[in-house]
């Protein structure tokens, strides 16, 4: 489990694409697991992990688009 001290979506959406499956920390906003490159939301998903999934998500999508 990776913990990130601070929210900058690039930085998660990297490591997130790198590994492909396991979970984060995020102080702040909770814990997340990924799995084929991408965050899931928690079961108990609140406006905070919408916001948070979609951006590094979104992310991911834009690091994708530069290799291919």
């Amino acid at each position: 489990m990776r913990l990130f001290k601070r929210y900058v979506p690039s930085m998660i959406a990297k490591h997130v694409s790198r590994l492909f499956k396991g979970r984060i920390f995020i102080y702040g906003i909770g814990k997340f697991e990924f799995d084929n490159g991408k965050l899931i939301l928690p079961h108990h998903a609140e406006e905070r992990h919408f916001k948070a999934v979609t951006e590094v998500n979104t992310e991911v999508k834009r690091l994708r688009a530069c290799y291919i």
